[in-house]
């Protein structure tokens, strides 16, 4: 991608914006390949959207949620990893076997272009650590030959952002960070091991915003969320799952909704179908909510 690009693409929001999902997501899908597919709803959806951060969490007291919770991330980590990239950061894995039917990102941290003679200088990538030299690193950024960073100590197989500096026979880049780099990056992924209502507690979100059924709908609600909105900092978008809302969820943990959440909000009134399953909700409520930016 060049730096034209780069300058048009997408900036990353003022805010973080985090979206929290439970370990369920999958739960009423039996086969694999459509878990697959309905995680690649989801990250498709927080690339679109241009969230932060997808935090997965159980949702299901006394079960076992490991398995379901370390595949969603799993699948959203991958997804989010520049495909040239993949194949070093991820072994081969049997829950990896229907990775092809991820839908790309195309996200800025994505670009198609893998050929030296398009890498401009300032341009941000991606990349691996392949090998230690003198003086330095070697990094893998899907070009042709690796760019030297001059740090001689980054580990072997780590993933790195950086920014290139010096083109020619022998590249050259900087370490940088994404909080460094003015459009949107990509989001990361958080499994967590305490349910919602500790997650709120552990977390200092300046907004917390319920998705439910039996929310306020978003119309009666929307001047004052919008100034909520805009002079967060950190806000977090809670989702519930398919076979229970997130008033469920929270009593099931012996905590009520209203209490944890600044905001318990319906973006879909009058919903024509009986339930309305987490990949989407989090389409329609990420839509209308990326309006509050403007309100």
């Amino acid at each position: 991608m060049s730096i034209r690009n780069q300058q048009s693409a997408p900036l990353r929001r003022s805010y973080e914006l985090s979206v929290a999902i439970p370990g369920s997501l999958i739960v009423d899908v039996p086969h694999l390949r459509e878990k697959t597919f309905r995680v690649g709803l989801i990250g498709r959806a927080a690339a679109i959207f241009r969230v932060d951060e997808i935090i997965v969490f159980p949702d299901l007291p006394r079960t076992d949620q490991s398995r379901d919770i370390n595949l969603v991330t799993l699948l959203l980590s991958y997804m989010e990893t520049p495909q040239y990239l993949r194949k070093k950061l991820f072994k081969i894995r049997p829950e990896l076997q229907y990775a092809g039917a991820l839908p790309p990102l195309r996200t800025p941290h994505h670009p198609l272009s893998d050929r030296t003679e398009n890498l401009k200088i300032g341009e941000h990538r991606e990349g691996v650590v392949t090998s230690v030299v003198k003086g330095g690193s070697l990094v893998d950024i899907g070009i042709e030959r690796p760019l030297f960073v001059s740090e001689p100590r980054l580990p072997l197989n780590d993933r790195v952002t950086v920014r290139v500096t010096e083109l020619g026979t022998h590249p050259k880049a900087v370490l940088t960070n994404r909080g460094e780099i003015k459009n949107y990056w990509g989001y990361r992924v958080t499994p967590s091991e305490v349910p919602l209502g500790q997650l709120l507690e552990n977390r200092s979100f300046d907004l917390v915003v319920a998705t439910s059924r039996r929310g306020r709908p978003l119309k009666e609600v929307t001047n004052e969320l919008g100034r909520r909105w805009k002079s967060s900092d950190r806000i977090l978008v809670a989702f519930g799952a398919p076979t229970q809302g997130l008033y469920e969820i929270a009593a099931r943990e012996r905590v009520t909704l209203d209490e944890v959440a600044n905001f318990v909000i319906n973006t879909i009134p009058g919903q024509g179908a009986e339930t309305v399953r987490t990949e989407e909700a989090l389409y329609a409520s990420l839509a209308v909510l990326n309006l509050l930016d403007d309100v």
